[in-house]
């Protein structure tokens, strides 16, 4: 008996490259619910088939052809046994980043003849103290919430959590139609955690909570120096000149990078010069530069910076530079890629080194530079960076300071 979808594997990996995918706005947006991002599994009725962990992969999901566990054919997400008892399944996921929900991808690739026919999803801000009398979560093929587990959530009410996503049809795991795309009904609030209800069961592969980091920057005193520009402090990559390997969004993700796909990497450039020359500070002289913005959790006052090169030992960049501004509401996209005023120059031209973090304070940083809620990290000629981190103490945006001029990028 053949176990496989009556589809081809190629063509089923394909699915996430499909042109005709409609495309939506919070695509772009970081996934709150990421495991990479901290996201995490608390609670699931049913991991028959294959555990809800799965939905939280960073990786795309996969089919193993003849591959079987000891309760069925080995599947890469949440598949849930088939129920023949009252009710439907659920799960419980904790963001791995609180902040505003604003779409949501049900991906249900390769769940061709058991995908959920309908799904929800329902979100809280759900306390510490809550949150602890969830039972201890036992993660494996084959289990099965247990009658007092049930009872011990049920006490929580998570059923009436807010709806931002009502009930929907799901649509099959095939390259065409995998990718289920849903708007948040509430983009406005700050949510801590979500429940994937399934009805009544079945599989789905990968979960993508799309949205934008809430920090609470009342429990921040001046003093403190934090990251400014970490995604889980309410940092966004707003532009870039050049994406091509990966994505300079990575640069700003929790830990280190784990792999070159977890950076932001450009094309080589086609304008650089046939001879590569040096200047008399052991820069490369190149005709052009990468650039990516970054818009801060909050306005406040650069101290450090650390740019990690991490895995990139053939492709890391010559050198880099930081630049900072306070753009006024509604001018960041002009902003973004004007040379000079207002961008102020935080840390000038720093060499780099291979698969290596560089960390710049002291009089590397370049002060005053005034309060800054834009950042503009820029790379000659090109290359990869794993990570970047800005550390500086929150100012209210009254307090900025004097221009200073850039080098041209």
């Amino acid at each position: 008996m053949n176990d496989k979808p009556n589809e081809t594997t190629e063509s089923l990996t394909k699915g996430d490259n499909n042109p005709d995918a409609p495309m939506h706005d919070f695509l772009s947006k970081p996934d709150l619910a990421a495991c990479k991002n901290g996201g995490k599994v608390l609670f699931a009725t049913d991991d028959g088939f294959a555990v809800a962990e799965n939905l939280l992969k960073e990786t795309k999901p996969e089919w193993c052809e003849g591959t079987y566990t000891d309760y069925g054919k080995w599947m890469d997400g949440w598949e849930s046994r088939r129920k023949r008892v009252a009710g439907h399944d659920w799960c419980i996921i904790k963001l791995g980043i609180p902040g505003c929900l604003h779409g949501f991808d049900v991906d249900t690739s390769y769940f061709v003849g058991n995908y959920p026919p309908r799904m929800s999803i329902q979100a809280a801000v759900l306390p510490i103290e809550q949150e602890e009398k969830l039972p201890l979560r036992r993660s494996h093929i084959g289990n099965q919430a247990y009658l007092d587990e049930m009872v011990t959530v049920n006490a929580l009410h998570t059923e009436l959590w807010e709806e931002v996503v009502p009930m929907s049809d799901l649509k099959p795991g095939t390259p065409e139609t995998c990718h289920n795309y849903f708007n948040s009904q509430n983009r406005n609030d700050r949510f801590t955690h979500i429940r994937l209800n399934l009805y009544p069961d079945g599989g789905v592969a990968r979960l993508r909570v799309y949205g934008l980091p809430k920090f609470d920057w009342t429990t921040v005193p001046t003093s403190e120096r934090v990251d400014l520009v970490a995604l889980s402090n309410g940092g966004e990559c707003i532009g870039f000149s050049d994406a091509h390997f990966g994505n300079p969004k990575n640069l700003i993700s929790p830990g280190r990078g784990t792999g070159m796909y977890d950076g932001w990497e450009t094309a080589r450039r086609l304008d650089r010069p046939c001879i590569l020359e040096e200047d008399i500070n052991g820069h490369l002289v190149v005709t052009g530069k990468e650039w990516a913005c970054f818009r801060l959790g909050h306005c406040g006052i650069v101290t450090a910076v650390e740019v990690d090169t991490h895995h990139f030992k053939c492709n890391f960049p010559d050198y880099c530079l930081l630049e900072g501004c306070f753009a006024p509401a509604g001018e960041e996209e002009k902003l973004m890629k004007m040379e000079g005023e207002p961008w102020k120059t935080i840390l000038s031209n720093q060499k780099l080194l291979p698969n290596k973090p560089h960390y710049f304070s002291g009089a590397s940083i370049i002060q005053p530079h005034g309060t800054v809620n834009l950042i503009r990290l820029v790379m000659a000629p090109d290359g990869g960076i794993s990570r970047l981190r800005v550390w500086g103490h929150i100012r209210p945006s009254k307090n900025e300071g004097p221009v200073r001029a850039n080098p041209s990028i």
